[in-house]
């Protein structure tokens, strides 16, 4: 009987094909890629790669095609370590010089300052689309002169009275589009409160009403911002002096509508104007119980507007908060992303990926010292153990995620936006309309589970005609994620080569810290707050102490990577083992 060969590389005339330049491999279809994600574990695939017999014909032939090493065995064989012989060294020495050559070339492309092209969009002035020359002159000294599709095509039905609905590509000014024409009617006939606008983050509220206050200073416009971790009592008398312009979260609009339902429905009896900015976010029925309170206190004779990059979701649930027929535009281009973006990917194992985001990013800064960073990380316990990670690296860095005060989140984006800190780690509560006009290089720490999501995050780069780099680190479990994102934007994701010589040298310091500063978020409670107020919800819903005890420890054994099921499974396992061991070791001993 043939015995199975070991898994160990030895010196071999086959070796050298397992030693060929990586830059010349190419992907197979990427519908390979999930076929044998699904068919097979890690371990199986890489098993069978070096190991099966049965597999020694295919493995001679398809490893001298271009083209035939699909991605997911792609990344399997860039973990695999080799065996070398002494004999070879000098001349692997001279190929992976070859090969860093080329990757520095592409981060020297990834980079390089690209020109800037303002000139995007329509060739209409905005007195031309029927706006007041006041505005015109105003936005000449904001520097804005000519409008973008998305303004062209929508500002003159809101000044017609329509209802509009808008999808356009981030960056493309949708704010300014339903900004200026109710300014416009506002310098008409003002009284307050004339407008409301919902937003699904507390960052983005301050941002939109930063924007009013700059364009409607010349008629004194007033406003008032109502979001969470701010003091209620204050934006209760402020919504009573009746402000023109409200811009609020859904949540901390709802809890003032409760407290107060009369005269929150006095204060809103004459609006003239809801609008709802990233309207899918909005209405994708995270937000059912507020947007249904909030529609139940405003004015049912308005003008409704929404606008998003994707609007998809909301327009199946339009009905719920158009009175009329609305306007739709929707941007014709293929693509979700602008054309400017530079997108790639880097493929790394998941144990080391730190490392390879720590060192692409010290290259990115080292290169070009006023390169600006984003940094979007999965969840707000990720983002502020990378913030602490690269603070300790010596970066300058901020963090941006909702288990942080609000005054420390407007000031790290203040500082980001002034250059003072080179790169802001957020999770996706900056994923959504934040208008960061420097931003040069947008990094996914972590693919986002929704595709949708990748299109707002590296909507952060690239905006108003200017050109940027979105970079995404791809580990073993993100192919089919991957997958997801390509098939949505309508284009392939190039691969972007890093040295892995030079990476290995950042793993040891960088495991370090990013240990230290799990330690230190320990030590500092991080998170105790938001499980105090879980622990009170559980409560008040009528749980038991005891369920809500062994709730509480599970997300606490998930947080850490393990869970009780998982641990009395293996037990279970093992003792099985044992058991199965046991009765073979007795019929051994009967025979």
């Amino acid at each position: 009987m043939p015995t199975r060969r070991s898994t160990t590389f030895v010196s071999s005339p086959r070796k050298r094909q397992w030693q060929c330049d990586n830059s010349k491999w190419r992907h197979r279809e990427r519908s390979d890629a999930i076929h044998h994600l699904k068919l097979y574990p890690m371990t199986s695939v890489c098993e069978d790669l070096i190991s099966s017999d049965e597999d020694e014909e295919l493995e001679e032939t398809s490893f001298n095609q271009e083209g035939s090493v699909c991605l997911l065995c792609r990344f399997l064989l860039k973990t695999v370590t080799l065996v070398h012989e002494k004999d070879d060294n000098e001349s692997e020495n001279e190929e992976e010089e070859e090969e860093e050559d080329e990757d520095d070339k592409e981060m020297e492309q990834l980079t390089a300052p690209k020109p800037v092209d303002i000139s995007v969009g329509g060739d209409k002035s905005f007195c031309e689309l029927g706006l007041a020359s006041w505005i015109s002159d105003q936005l000449k000294e904001l520097n804005i002169t000519k409008s973008t599709p998305v303004q062209e095509h929508c500002i003159p039905k809101v000044l017609e009275g329509s209802d509009v609905l808008g999808c356009a590509k981030t960056g493309t000014g949708k704010t300014m589009a339903f900004a200026l024409p109710i300014l416009h009617q506002l310098s008409v006939d003002p009284f307050g409160v004339y407008a409301l606008v919902l937003t699904p983050t507390r960052e983005l509220a301050f941002q939109i009403g930063d924007q009013f206050q700059a364009v409607g200073a010349p008629i004194n416009i007033k406003t008032s911002v109502i979001v969470g971790g701010r003091d209620q009592v204050i934006q209760s008398t402020e919504l009573n002096r009746r402000p023109h312009i409200v811009i609020a979260t859904p949540g901390r609009l709802a809890d003032h509508i409760e407290s107060h339902p009369e005269s929150m429905k006095k204060i809103f009896s004459k609006l003239q104007f809801l609008v709802l900015d990233e309207a899918d976010r909005l209405l994708d029925g995270q937000y059912a119980a507020q947007m249904s309170c909030v529609m139940g206190c405003v004015a049912r004779k308005r003008q409704t507007l929404l606008f998003s990059a994707t609007i998809t979701s909301a327009l199946s649930q339009l009905h719920q908060v158009s009175i009329r027929k609305p306007f739709f535009f929707e941007d014709t281009t293929q693509l979700a992303t602008v054309e400017k973006l530079e997108q790639k990917y880097v493929l790394c194992p998941q144990a080391v990926k730190d490392a390879y985001v720590v060192y692409v990013v010290r290259e990115c800064i080292d290169r070009r010292p006023d390169s600006s960073i984003i940094i979007f990380a999965h969840t707000c316990r990720e983002c502020q153990a990378l913030a602490h990670m690269f603070a300790a690296l010596g970066f300058s860095v901020g963090s941006l995620h909702s288990q942080i005060p609000q005054a420390q989140r407007l000031n790290s984006l203040s500082q980001f936006r002034s250059k003072k800190l080179k790169v802001l780690i957020c999770t996706d509560v900056a994923a959504r309309g934040l208008d960061i006009p420097h931003v040069d290089v947008v990094v996914n720490h972590s693919l986002p589970q929704c595709p949708k999501t990748y299109v707002h995050r590296v909507g952060r780069s690239a905006r108003a005609g200017r050109f940027g780099s979105a970079l995404s680190f791809v580990s073993q479990y993100d192919v089919v994620l991957l997958q997801a994102i390509e098939k949505l934007i309508g284009k392939t994701i190039d691969q972007l080569n890093v040295s892995e010589r030079k990476v290995s040298k950042e793993v040891t310091q960088v495991l370090v810290s990013k240990r230290e500063a799990e330690l230190r978020m320990e030590e500092e409670g991080f998170g105790e707050k938001k499980e105090i107020n879980m622990r009170k919800q559980l409560l008040l819903q009528g749980m038991k102490e005891e369920q809500v005890d062994k709730i509480m420890d599970e997300r606490k054994a998930r947080r850490n990577g393990k869970t009780s099921g998982g641990n009395e499974e293996k037990k279970e396992k093992k003792g099985k083992r044992r058991n199965e061991g046991e009765s073979s070791k007795d019929t051994r001993r009967k025979k």
